[in-house]
């Protein structure tokens, strides 16, 4: 895989769906967030692409893990704060050895303004890394190509789950 050019933050979506579709990744689970939504349009505009609406961010470990039983790869797109509904559904990942990849919206950072997102976002890292998932945090747009590569590899030729942690200095502040 090449790494892709160092992207404008306005053109990362781009960047993110052309080198997941490159690594053969075709299935989209996710929660709806603001960190993912253009990402997702051009998942559900791609002929071949498709994205599955979920109720729950658990609900995308089992769905990685059912599209690898058939051939297929999958990532699972969330916000920081559906981190902490994975877990259980984790460890059977890691038991079965099932490819999992994750893109998680940070929120909860130094600048945020909703008081409730920050627990979460302290414990993201700690939570994925304790269920045994390899994170990759992308603070800058030249972080972006190498941690993608690097976390694509992870999951679908080591085996070893992986998860793109979009900090809040990459992505922006929510603004309210």
């Amino acid at each position: 895989m090449i790494a892709p050019a160092v992207p404008t933050p306005e053109e990362w979506p781009e960047t993110v769906f052309a080198v997941l579709i490159e690594a053969g990744v075709w299935l989209f689970a996710y929660v709806p967030d603001a960190g993912n939504k253009h990402l997702i349009e051009l998942a559900d505009a791609h002929p071949v692409a498709r994205t599955v609406l979920l109720t729950t961010e658990e609900e995308g470990i089992a769905l990685c893990a059912g599209a690898d039983l058939v051939g297929k790869r999958a990532i699972l797109c969330m916000q920081s704060s559906g981190v902490g509904n994975c877990p259980n559904f984790l460890t059977l990942a890691k038991g079965a050895g099932f490819p999992i990849l994750m893109m998680v919206s940070m929120r909860g950072g130094p600048k945020e303004q909703n008081p409730w997102q920050k627990p979460m976002g302290e414990a993201v890292e700690p939570i994925l890394h304790a269920m045994g998932v390899a994170t990759f945090a992308i603070h800058t747009s030249q972080e972006l190509g190498p941690a993608m590569e690097t976390a694509i590899h992870a999951a679908f030729e080591t085996g070893q789950a992986a998860a793109l942690v979009l900090t809040q200095t990459f992505l922006g502040v929510k603004q309210f």
